[in-house]
């Protein structure tokens, strides 16, 4: 990929990635417009902050798993359509068992406009570098849930350890933490803080180009 637009999984050595959005396993319960590939893109700027951020966790003894970086305003706008279809019942339990699909634009979880579609947001999380197993963060991945935030109740005190581990990370790195969710953070410095972009995540990448 060339470009302001990178890989992650190449610029970022070490670095493991699994795109939820191009898999069923998300709160959609099937794959997301836009996610043709299970890749991970971002800015160049992105990835060089997750430089940083590898090897400080690193030094914890964690390493990173990332879930999610550029998405597709398309991707963004199918969210909007989902949330509007009558329940399934497909991905409820596990990602929204408490509230209705309708609510969560209303309650901060999805948004019309993501920082994600700039290029320069992640989802992740981490795992132990000497097991490589997900170090315990008490919910997963597109939680919508109040123990998703950032100071919930209700969590172990190794899973709100392991939370400030991570946000320490990031923040020493140059992210800014969203505080409805553990697992997102932005680029303090993003190159693109006004440009929403829509091209889709391929293997092989095409035309870039961005949406008002």
């Amino acid at each position: 990929m060339s470009g302001p637009w990178l890989f992650v999984d190449e610029a970022v050595p070490g670095v493991r990635c699994d795109a939820k959005y191009a898999t069923w396993d998300n709160f959609t319960g099937r794959p997301v417009d836009g996610y043709a590939a299970n890749r991970v893109v971002g800015t160049q700027a992105l990835c060089a902050a997750l430089l940083l951020a590898r090897d400080v966790a690193g030094s914890l003894g964690f390493g990173l798993l990332v879930w999610d970086g550029y998405r597709p305003q398309r991707a963004v706008d199918a969210f909007a359509r989902w949330s509007e279809q009558p329940e399934d019942g497909r991905a409820k339990d596990r990602h929204y068992p408490n509230i209705e699909r309708t609510e969560m634009f209303d309650l901060g979880y999805i948004a019309a406009r993501s920082g994600h579609s700039r290029g320069s947001t992640v989802d992740l999380t981490l795992f132990h570098l000497d097991s490589g197993e997900l170090a315990a963060m008490g919910g997963h991945h597109d939680l919508m849930d109040p123990v998703s935030h950032h100071g919930a109740t209700g969590i172990t005190s190794v899973e709100t350890s392991n939370r400030l581990a991570l946000r320490t990370v990031m923040e020493v790195s140059g992210f800014d933490a969203y505080e409805f969710e553990w697992w997102h953070y932005t680029l303090r410095d993003e190159p693109f803080p006004d440009t929403y972009f829509d091209f889709p995540i391929e293997s092989v990448p095409g035309r870039f180009q961005s949406v008002d």
